[in-house]
């Protein structure tokens, strides 16, 4: 079932995906209360009765609120707006070459006395090829991608009534402030469980998809020991013979890079089209500019100085613009792996839901600039009045975005599985 353009309320997978991100789904009862000075909430001089969490206090204030900044901002942003939350994008298939008319050749015979610039048939064969005039359009493929993912939060802000908790002006400012900055934390949360929720999708899209497009799924394991004649587990090549590992790790890399900026049908989807009994393929190349790279941080602190100047220069990519490295992929509970069941298309062209994809560790992905993308439709806040009789207002924040996947642009996953 394709994507409604009903906008979808997603305030549920956002406070799931947040709750995984910050480890909240992921508790483990440990016993360190002898051990650590972990605060109290209220000291016993008792409590103002809005809030009924703050002290009514005589003391020095400190407050714990400091910025946070959404992640995954690698992710190709675009603006489309509330005017229309639909995206069309033309492909063009490629198209072969042809017989020759301007020679003579072992298939046609094209300059002749009495011949003129027709197929010159005789006998119901044809003896040149056909003029000049003979169409060839252009063979093209339109996706839309539709729909608004949509999500509210707010937060209340009283005048007067918490005064109490506090010395003077400047305290209540600061506890003011204290809380708009965690609320825009809550926000910046949300935005980045998004731009996750549009990466995990794309990787799982492509290795549900990996039948229709091998070349996108590497499984390092796999690759390594099948060069080498070994049979190591993936935690044996992560730790006993990580050296070797990280060397066969940029090797596949570089040519996997290089690969990308041939124009190939090896690294994407190509829709089915046939066209008067002719199969056409889609043709892609990503140029290294155009290039994006996601890698799972954890793996490579203990080599970044041999690593990352073999992948990040002059020759490949720029580690600040086309770069960047994630501590999780989806939980900071299990950090490496991804159990999705994400939005794939179909060889009829619909939008369905694919398999569970679980994978126990992701290493990372390179994909073309346009095969990810976040279209932002709205990003909004508005305050209400003043509620004049019990003296607070609310200030509501509105936002509606669209997750876009395209498996018809070049993208490789790689990621390590042990074989049975």
């Amino acid at each position: 079932m394709g994507k409604s353009f009903t906008p979808t309320d997603a305030y549920a997978i956002m406070n799931l995906l947040v709750k995984q991100a910050t480890g909240q789904s992921d508790v483990v009862v440990t016993d360190t209360s002898s051990f650590i000075s972990a605060g109290e909430t209220v000291l016993s001089t008792g409590r103002e009765n809005v809030l009924d969490s703050l002290g009514i206090v005589m003391g020095r204030l400190m407050v714990a609120a400091r910025p946070y900044k959404a992640k995954l901002n690698i992710i190709n942003s675009i603006n489309s707006g509330m005017y229309t939350n639909r995206l069309r994008k033309i492909s063009y298939y490629a198209r072969e070459n042809v017989e020759s008319g301007a020679f003579n050749t072992d298939l046609f015979t094209n300059l002749q006395t009495g011949y003129d610039n027709g197929q010159n048939i005789t006998d119901g064969q044809a003896k040149s090829t056909a003029s000049m005039w003979i169409q060839n359009l252009p063979v093209t493929v339109e996706i839309n991608y539709a729909g608004s993912d949509v999500w509210q939060t707010s937060t209340t802000v009283t005048t007067d009534q918490l005064k109490v908790a506090f010395r003077n002006e400047e305290e209540f400012m600061n506890f003011i402030s204290g809380a708009m900055i965690e609320k825009q934390n809550d926000i910046e949360s949300s935005k980045e469980a998004f731009n996750r929720m549009v990466l995990l999708n794309k990787i799982a899209s492509i290795y549900d998809m990996k039948d229709k497009m091998p070349h996108s799924a590497i499984n390092l394991t796999a690759e390594y020991n099948k060069k080498f004649g070994t049979s190591y587990t993936s935690e044996e090549l992560r730790t006993t013979h990580l050296q070797d590992f990280l060397a066969f790790f940029v090797s596949t890399f570089k040519l996997t890079s290089d690969y990308m900026t041939d124009r190939t049908e090896f690294f994407h989807y190509t829709p089915p089209k046939t066209v008067g009994g002719v199969n056409y393929h889609l043709m892609r190349h990503t140029p290294k500019d155009k290039q994006r790279l996601i890698l799972y941080s954890p793996l490579f602190t203990e080599a970044e100085a041999h690593v990352f100047p073999e992948i990040f220069n002059e020759q490949y990519l720029q580690l600040k613009t086309q770069y960047e490295g994630v501590n999780y992929w989806q939980s900071v509970g299990n950090r490496a792996s991804i159990d999705i069941k994400p939005a794939v298309m179909t060889e009829t062209g619909q939008q369905a839901t694919g398999s569970e994809v679980k994978l126990p560790y992701v290493v990372g992905i390179l994909y073309d600039v346009d095969g990810m993308m976040t279209d932002f439709q709205l990003d909004d806040a508005i305050s209400t009045p003043v509620e004049a009789r019990k003296r607070y207002y609310n200030i509501w924040y509105s936002y509606a975005r669209n997750g876009i996947n395209d498996n018809t642009e070049n993208s490789v996953i790689f990621y390590m599985e042990d074989t049975k």
